[in-house]
C-alpha cells in the first residue's frame, strides 16, 4: 500500500469488549468492532482486499456498500486480528482463534483465547487500526463495568475478569455484569464525547478530592480546656 493512503480516526471509535467465559474460566473472549465504514474500507486496502484505487488524491475514501462483505468474508482480517490483538495471564500468552466475524460494524469479530490455567487476570493488548495511523483510539469494557482507551501509546490493559452474574454472554454485546456496550460506551457518540467522559469522570474525582482537603483545612481547632 502507498504511504499517501489517509485514515479517518476521528468518527465513531472502534470498540472491544472483553469477557470471561461463564462455563470455561480458562477462556477469554475479546470482541472487536470497528467504527465506522470508512475504517473498514481503509482497512480491506491495507489488507490488498481492496483497490489502491479507492483513495482519492485528497486522501479521502471512497467507499461502496459491498466493502463491508469483501472485507468481513477475507481471511486476510482473520490474520490481522490475531496479529493486532493478544491475551496473557501470569506471563503466558493464551492461545487465539478467530471464532466469527460477522457484521464488523454491528456485531463485531468474537476472538476465543485459551489460557493455560483460569486467569483472575489477564493482559489484553489491542493494536488494530493503529498501524494505519497513531490517532486511531479503541474504547474498550470489562466485567464488572471496567473502562479503558487503547491508543498507539497504550496498547496494553490489564483486565480483572471476576464474573458476577452468570447473564452475560461468551463474546457477543453482554458484559459480564449483563449489561451491553452500548450503555457502557455510549455507542453513536463521538470518540471525542466518548473519551472526554472518561477522562472527565477521573477529573471529577480529583477536583471532589481538593475540595474534601480544603474544607478540611478551613475547620478551626476545637479549643481545649
Amino acid at each position: 500500500m502507498s504511504g499517501m493512503v489517509a485514515a479517518h480516526p476521528f468518527g465513531d471509535p472502534q470498540t472491544v469488549e472483553i469477557a470471561a467465559d461463564p462455563t470455561d474460566p480458562a477462556v477469554v473472549h475479546v470482541t472487536w468492532k470497528v467504527g465506522a465504514a470508512d475504517d473498514l474500507t481503509l482497512l480491506g486496502i491495507h489488507l490488498g482486499v481492496l483497490p489502491e484505487d479507492r483513495v482519492m488524491l485528497d486522501g479521502a475514501i471512497s467507499y461502496d456498500d459491498g466493502d463491508a462483505t469483501l472485507v468481513e468474508q477475507a481471511p486476510e482480517v482473520r490474520e490481522y486480528l490475531l496479529e493486532h490483538v493478544a491475551v496473557s495471564a501470569d506471563g503466558r500468552a493464551c492461545t487465539g482463534r478467530v471464532e466469527a466475524t460477522g457484521d464488523l460494524i454491528a456485531d463485531g469479530a468474537d476472538l476465543v483465547f485459551a489460557c493455560p490455567t483460569p486467569p483472575a487476570r489477564a493482559t489484553v493488548e489491542v493494536s488494530t487500526l493503529t498501524d494505519l495511523h497513531p490517532a486511531y483510539r479503541t474504547l474498550a469494557t470489562g466485567p464488572d463495568g471496567q473502562h479503558r482507551v487503547y491508543s498507539a501509546d497504550a496498547p496494553r490493559h490489564d483486565w480483572a475478569l471476576g464474573v458476577t452474574s452468570t447473564t452475560g454472554t461468551t463474546g457477543g454485546t453482554g458484559d459480564a455484569t449483563g449489561g451491553t456496550q452500548e450503555q457502557s460506551l455510549g455507542t453513536g457518540t463521538s470518540a471525542a464525547l466518548q473519551i472526554g467522559g472518561v477522562l472527565g469522570a477521573v477529573l471529577l474525582v480529583v477536583v471532589a478530592g481538593a475540595v474534601v482537603a480544603r474544607r478540611r483545612r478551613r475547620v478551626p481547632p476545637t479549643p481545649t480546656l
